[in-house]
Parts: C-alpha cells; structure tokens; sequence
C-alpha cells in the first residue's frame, strides 16, 4: 500500500518562506514503523532554527522535512509492532532526526519509538501542545538539576512554550519560579500562570532584580532559553553551588561560562529523556498526573487552521508576540 500526503518540506535555508507544502509518496510502514494522520502540529524553536540552519545539526537539503510536534491517529502499523494498533491516539516523541522523520504533515511514517500514547481523553490540539514543551522542562528541572520544594527557580524567556510549562513544573515540585521577559505586557499573563515574580529584562536588571527578591541569596537553579554572552551573567544570580541548566540558544553567539564558581553547569538536550524507552515512560507518568491533578494545562498562545498557515505559524513563533505554544490544527 502506498499513500501520499501533504507535507511542510524546505529546500533551502531561509526564513519563513522558504516553507512549501507538497504531495509526498508515503509507503506502507515497514517492520517496526507506524503509519499516522496527524490532527495538530505543535511547532517549537527548534524547527525555526533548523530551518534557518542555525540547530546544532544541519538538515539534508534538498526536500527537508522539519517537525518534532504532532498529535494524531494510528492508521497502520508494521510488522513487529505491539505497543500501537491502528485507532491509537498518540503524540510524536520528538526524538527523531528532523529531516527524515519531521511530522509537519497530514500523515507520516514513523519508527514505533518515536511515538507515545496520547494522555487519555486530551484532544488532538492540546496534546500537540504537550510533550516536547513539558518533557523538556521536567526533564531539565527535575531529572537533570534535581528540583526539590523550596528552591528558587530562574527561568529565562518564560513566555514561550517550554518557558510557561516550566513555571508548572515548579510550581508543582513546591518550587518559585521567578522569570524573564523582554516585554512589559506579559508582565500580569505570566504571574497568572503561576510565577511568583516577573523581571522584564529591557527595563530592569535581572541579576540584580533577581537577588532582591531572594533576599540577596540569589536562585537555586536558573533554566536557560537565551544562551550567548549573557550566560556568564547569569552566574552572578546563583547561589553558591547553584545549578545553572542552558537548554536553548536565542542568542546564537557563543554561550560564556559564569566564573562564580562553585557551580554546576549542564547543557540539556531532550533526547536524554525521549530517546531512553525508561524516560518516556518515566515523562509520561509524570506529564499523566500532572494533567490529572491539573497542575499541567499547556497553554496555547495561538491555533492556526490548516496546513498552509505553517509559514504565518512561523512569523509569529519568531516575533515573539505570543505567550505559550503556538499549534497548526488539520
């Protein structure tokens, strides 16, 4: 059986325009390999840098595909799968290489490891808005820097996807979550998600602004979207043997190491957790009770119908007008 499906591909590095949607030939899946119509797509940074060639790896040009976000049905499975049968509803696992396995389409084949099951009775477009974004925070905050009650939580560009979803996970770890914005009206939406304090780093400074409001201690932990020079700056917002986890690089310069030592510094990658089968089933158990108590709630800052809106999709991800994840419902 072969199938075809209308498929986001790039065929040169650039921005948003570079974004084409064509017919692409799919075959049956293959031992372990599952076929599957997505119904949203979430879109992260990542896929912007990939598309720009600015990711930590390249994409094979030309007729790349991009996508780590999707949320949808299992239509066929091949031989050798036991973990899906066709009907499942799942999420893609983000633990793929982009250009072969990008999921910005109406269907695709997938390895069965790049897909979990999709949190009982959670719809199509907000689980797209889910596991990478809130994978990425538990596993940089709680697996990786050991997130326990009480501490004080920097968390850098926090009106973005993984930057909303790790004031949750803060808050449910009994953590504060203070946090950055560049921009003064996302000041009230992020204290009612849950952070404790905003410092709005085009007007104040947030190392200082940071140790005021620790009482001149400093944060515990700081979680990293930006990257560049001014990591070494956060160093200086960090108690002594702090942890400091850089997992993004919005500033694409080099990043700097704070010298205030003694630290720990990590650089988080996602594949840590949603390339180990005991991660994703480790994430996934967190992510389930997190939406069962209701300390999880993804927030969406913006739902766009079709495929054809991947490219405005994408002008707004790197406007940073929005608060939270942005998703392309099918």
């Amino acid at each position: 059986m072969t199938t075809s499906a209308r498929t986001v591909l790039f065929h040169e590095l650039g921005g948003p325009d570079v974004l084409t949607v064509e017919e692409v030939a799919l075959p049956a899946p293959g031992p372990d390999e599952v076929l599957v119509r997505w119904e949203a797509l979430g879109l992260n940074r990542a896929e912007a840098l990939f598309r720009a060639g600015t990711y930590y790896y390249q994409p094979t040009l030309p007729a790349s595909r991009n996508g780590y976000e999707a949320a949808g049905e299992v239509e066929a499975v091949g031989a050798g799968v036991t973990a899906f049968a066709p009907g499942d509803r799942v999420l893609a696992a983000a633990n793929f290489e982009l250009s072969a396995h990008g999921v910005h389409a109406e269907r695709s084949v997938l390895p069965a490891g790049g897909l979990v099951p999709n949190p009982a009775g959670l719809d199509a477009v907000t689980g797209a808005a889910l596991w990478l974004t809130y994978t990425t925070a538990y596993g940089a905050l709680v697996e990786r820097a050991g997130l326990v009650p009480g501490q004080r939580v920097l968390i850098t560009g926090a009106s973005s996807g993984v930057g909303t979803a790790a004031i949750q996970v803060a808050r449910r770890a009994g953590a504060v979550p203070i946090v950055t914005t560049r921009a003064e009206g996302k000041r009230r939406q992020l204290l009612d998600l849950g952070a404790e304090h905003v410092i709005v780093s085009d007007d104040e400074d947030v190392v200082k602004e940071t140790r005021r409001l620790t009482d001149g201690k400093g944060a515990d932990i700081v979680l990293d979207a930006i990257g560049g020079p001014g990591f070494a700056e956060l160093g200086g917002a960090i108690v002594p043997d702090g942890t400091l986890v850089s997992y993004g690089w919005l500033d694409e310069r080099p990043i700097l190491l704070p010298r205030q030592w003694p630290l720990t510094v990590h650089g988080y990658a996602n594949f840590v957790v949603t390339g180990d089968p005991a991660g994703r089933r480790r994430a996934a158990h967190y992510l389930a009770a997190g939406l069962a108590d209701g300390s999880l709630r993804p927030v969406i800052g913006e739902v766009f119908d079709g495929l054809d809106g991947i490219r405005d999709a994408h002008r707004l991800m790197e406007s940073n007008r929005h608060t939270g994840k942005l998703v392309v419902r099918l």
